[in-house]
């Protein structure tokens, strides 16, 4: 095993790509952009797998499952986001620090709240999620990458998708009864 550390390329640092014909002063800003997503989307993922692990209750079944599936949907856009950053010529944030300092949104605390409030939250960071992907579409858009745009597009329809479901679950309409006392 060899014992020697070679750094190829340093984390922020972007050279853009000859091959997709960006380069490297537009693909810096692309990339910044797509680090922010990609951020965002790490923090968005472990939201919903901590609400898909504690959520109880009546609509355990249908909460779990849609929480799984939101994560796993967010799990995958985290790795397209990377792939393109990569592909763009940059280095994708992978570390908690740089998530943390990169990403447009907040978590909610470590704590574990009744299922109503952590929709709530997640519901909150999807549209600050949106409008940042709104934000970003058109920044590649402006500066020549139809394809980031396209991948940010796509998955814009995905997020908004979820964020109206959530909507759904917190609305007042339900079969469950609130019982006076426990």
């Amino acid at each position: 095993m060899s014992t020697q550390e070679t750094v190829r390329q340093s984390a922020g640092e972007v050279e853009g790509s000859e091959a997709l014909r960006v380069d490297a002063e537009r693909a810096e800003q692309i990339v910044d952009a797509l680090n922010t997503d990609l951020a965002s989307t790490y923090v968005l993922y472990h939201q919903l797998k901590k609400h898909h692990w504690n959520v109880e209750g009546a609509e355990f079944r249908d909460l779990h499952i849609f929480l799984g599936e939101a994560a796993d949907e967010a799990e995958e856009f985290a790795d397209e986001l990377a792939e393109r950053a990569q592909a763009l010529g940059g280095v994708p944030v992978a570390g908690t620090d740089a998530i943390s300092e990169h990403a447009a949104v907040e978590p909610e605390s470590e704590d574990v709240y009744d299922i109503r409030t952590s929709l709530q939250h997640d519901m909150e960071m999807y549209g600050d999620i949106i409008e940042t992907l709104r934000d970003h579409v058109e920044l590649a858009e402006n500066l020549g990458d139809p394809t980031t745009a396209h991948l940010l597009r796509e998955n814009l329809i995905n997020v908004e998708d979820a964020a109206h479901h959530i909507e759904h679950y917190l609305e007042d309409d339900t079969l469950v009864l609130e019982s006076a006392t426990r």
